[in-house]
């Protein structure tokens, strides 16, 4: 097809779109859009699918590339009669966008949205929700809250989640609507929901809408907490991380509710999520710092070394950006838990791939790892780093051991290593390590004055070629020092006759106060070039510091002081034991307030929040709840969650007296009155004709785990129920167990088992028996294994007829 150009001089096309007048392109749009208004009149008789996406697809593009299409509003409102559910999603985009620019054409589009909103396919319905949501005009609000409220019992879960996220969308448009409409207490009864996007949607929705109370966002207490905990192998990534958001707010009623919330926790770890782990790494945080005490620094110990296997796993093998962050909350944790990443030092060696920002970083963490037995590799792979082509990778490495022999971290005879190192480093014919190496050993020197001799035969020659400012302030730092050396003030003379050339005002302070400390030490050769110094200084108002000092110097020299005096004044140090930091690293309350912001912008920046969010956006950060249902330290106290499941992360493996809230169903929470979750029910009186098992018999938790871990493992018999079919649930058990006396202490749903923590007490011999049982539930085979231990009993053939009898009762129940 020829393409037709307007007339122009020569005949021939114009040299690009710049060449064309803009009546040119206007008058070709007019065409394309009245051509697809022909095709959109045409479209009911359109025969081929494909054709009519095509033509759809035509128009969205156009209104992507900001070309106004809106003319064409009729005839895709026509176009919206179909059952293509692509076409459909098109034409709502459409409605949408044109709705919105258009406001006198919203009303055109509204009951086609309200008559989709009852639509058979539940897709159908959904989109035509979010769409009827998405035209946020204040107008719209009596249309909407009806389709709304229909939605949030409709049968199917996108529409649902599609609802819920509606809601937000009112709240947005009109508050007060949405207050009068109650939605809040429905979103907090459809926490209950049983899928679970649509929990995750109500809990995004509520922490927005509350997101101006007290509590800084939904409210929380035991029953929800321990209810989304129970179910978190249900969601998404993104879903996880929104619930372990909630567990930094909740107060745990008691030390074992602490505990075992983190049990609960502990699967999260296995998951190949960044985001999981952190939130979760937050989590265990806030547990350990609710249960407080003299126990505190020990379990975030136990916590850190739990957490540090999937951290690393995960920064070795994620994309550089997430391998930052994390490199970022290790780093918080290596300084808030000293010594427990140590054995993992490899893994924060530089690999040649990484891009420079990890490198940094990494070696920015390596002196924090040091210790007597990881120093000499650790050191090793910081002095072939300073040899690296970058230069801040080799500035940063050069200080990185400066931090090892300071930190006294490396054990004996470390420090005079490194010293031996920088030294040699001096006598490089690359300026940026020498001022680095000068600037390190100034450092050394502070810390450990005994190596002096070490560091001072090279210093009179490095004062000829290093370059570098703050390297050659360094060195004539170190020539004061180091007054043992026979021609420092030989070298600070030269210094001297040439300060009218030296432009920094560090070097300058540098010599004034070498000067004077040579003075105290050998007056005799250096009162001539000192009266010339102070003579200069005085005069010199390029710094008011040097200026002050040298004015200060002259003054005291004039008086009279005595040497000593004047020395004490000039070299004043301050003694520093073993592993302490110079005053000016002394970052401890920061550390300590970042780690309240953990898993944030914080950890990364380096700082508090307050520094970069204006206080009218910061997230407000209110524990919950007030009061617990059970005081701390009642009967009962804890939740039943399940002490296991996957490793007890502190080995506080608390068995509670029985309460179902671990296995209850979703609706036996009293979400809304913010009650304690409804107790078991209890079990029924024994049948007559002698019971082989006591009905009256009861245990607390303390008591359950006291015994078994009394018991040897050597005396535990392991026995298997075959069963009838792979129960529902764990209160399908417990209720069955009951009416024979075998009574629940905990029980759980893991996402590939089921777990019971039971008890029973023989009848004929009162002997009391402890059974763990586990039933998975995808071998497809209902089969319960049980381990048992009998308090009293031997292992031997009386407690195996024992565990037969109870092997027949359960399977008879079951």
């Amino acid at each position: 097809m020829a393409t037709a150009y307007p007339p122009n001089q020569g005949g021939v096309p114009p040299e690009g779109p710049a060449a064309m007048p803009d009546s040119y392109f206007t008058e070709s749009r007019k065409g394309e859009v009245n051509e697809l208004k022909t095709l959109l009149r045409n479209f009911s008789t359109e025969r081929d699918p494909k054709r009519k996406r095509d033509i759809i697809k035509k128009v969205i593009a156009y209104m992507t590339l900001g070309i106004d299409v809106s003319r064409l509003f009729s005839e895709m409102m026509l176009a919206i009669e179909t059952r293509d559910l692509v076409i459909k999603k098109m034409v709502y985009l459409y409605l949408v966008n044109y709705a919105r620019s258009h406001p006198e054409l919203a009303t055109m589009c509204t009951n086609t949205l309200q008559k989709d909103c009852g639509n058979e396919d539940p897709m159908v319905r959904g989109l035509a929700l979010r769409a009827l949501c998405g035209l946020q005009l204040p107008g719209m609000v009596e249309y909407i809250s009806e389709p709304l409220r229909r939605s949030l019992t409709d049968g199917h879960a996108y529409v649902r989640k599609t609802g819920v996220m509606g809601m937000l969308k009112l709240y947005r448009l009109n508050r007060e609507a949405f207050q009068e409409s109650s939605f809040v207490d429905i979103l907090y009864d459809m926490l209950r929901d049983p899928d679970a996007s649509v929990v995750s949607n109500c809990i995004i929705v509520l922490n927005e809408v509350m997101a101006d109370s007290p509590n800084g966002g939904m409210a929380i207490n035991r029953a929800i907490m321990l209810h989304l905990l129970n179910r978190i192998h249900e969601f998404s990534e993104f879903s996880v991380v929104q619930i372990l958001d909630l567990v930094p707010k909740y107060i745990p009623a008691n030390n074992d509710e602490a505990y075992q919330i983190m049990n609960l926790l502990d699967p999260v770890l296995g998951r190949y999520s960044p985001g999981a782990v952190i939130a979760t790494i937050r989590a265990f945080w806030s547990m350990a710092e609710a249960v407080g005490g003299p126990d505190e620094e020990a379990m975030k110990r136990q916590i850190v070394s739990r957490c540090k296997a999937p951290l690393v796993t995960l920064i070795s093998s994620c994309s550089s950006e997430l391998g930052y962050s994390l490199l970022k909350h290790a780093e918080s944790l290596i300084d808030a838990v000293p010594g427990v990443f140590d054995d993992e030092y490899r893994q924060f060696f530089l690999k040649y791939n990484e891009p420079t920002h990890i490198k940094y970083l990494k070696i920015s963490i390596l002196p924090k790892l040091a210790n007597p037995e990881n120093a000499p590799d650790i050191v090793a792979e910081l002095a072939e780093c300073v040899n690296d082509m970058n230069i801040k990778i080799s500035r940063y490495s050069v200080r990185s051991l400066m931090q090892i022999a300071c930190r006294d971290t490396g054990g004996p005879g470390c420090a005079e290593s490194i010293a031996r190192r920088l030294v040699e480093m001096l006598d490089l014919n690359v300026s940026h390590i020498c001022s680095e190496a000068a600037t390190s050993l100034a450092s050394v020197i502070r810390k450990h004055p005994g190596l002096k001799s070490v560091i001072a035969p090279p210093l009179s020659r490095s004062l000829k070629y290093v370059e570098e400012s703050s390297g050659k302030g360094s060195i004539v730092y170190l020539l004061g020092e180091c007054s043992e050396v026979t021609m420092a003030p030989y070298a600070l003379e030269k210094l001297i006759d040439t300060y009218d050339k030296i432009d920094d005002a560090t070097i300058k302070i540098a010599l004034l106060s070498s000067t004077m400390k040579l003075f105290c030490q050998r007056p005799a050769e250096v009162q001539a070039m000192l009266g010339r110094l102070l003579a200069k200084a005085t005069d010199d108002v390029s710094s008011q510091d040097l200026h002050d000092r040298a004015l200060l110097y002259y003054r005291m020299l004039e008086s009279g002081v005595d040497l000593p005096v004047l020395a004490s004044v000039v070299d004043t140090k301050t003694a520093l034991g073993q592993g302490v930091n110079f005053a000016e690293e002394d970052d401890f309350e920061l550390r300590a307030e970042l780690m309240k912001e953990f898993n944030t912008l914080s950890i990364v920046f380096g700082r508090e929040s307050k520094n970069f969010i204006a206080e009218e956006f910061q997230v407000k950060f209110a524990k919950q709840p007030k009061e617990h249902p059970l005081e701390p330290g009642s009967e009962g106290a804890a939740p039943s969650a399940i002490p296991g499941g996957g490793l007890d992360v502190l080995g506080k493996t608390s068995a509670p007296a029985p309460a179902p809230a671990v296995a209850a169903a979703a609706g036996s929470f009293d979400l809304l009155g913010m009650g304690d979750p409804g107790g078991a029910a209890p079990a029924p009186a024994a049948p007559s004709g002698g019971p082989p098992f006591n009905a009256a018999v009861s245990m607390t938790g303390d008591e359950y785990q006291n015994t078994w871990g009394a018991i040897n493992d050597s005396q535990s018999v392991v026995s298997m129920v075959p069963l009838k079919k792979i129960p529902g649930s764990t209160q399908e058990v417990e209720t069955a167990l009951a009416r024979h006396g075998i009574k629940t202490m905990a029980s759980g749903e893991l996402p590939t088992e089921f777990k019971f923590f039971l008890y029973a007490q023989d009848s004929p011999t009162g002997l009391l028996m402890l059974i763990q049982g586990n039933l998975d539930k995808q071998s497809g085979e209902a089969l319960l294994v049980l381990t048992v231990k009998v308090n009293g009993g031997d292992g031997g053939a009386s407690d195996q007829q024992k565990v037969d009898t109870l092997t027949a009762v359960m399977s008879s129940a079951l």
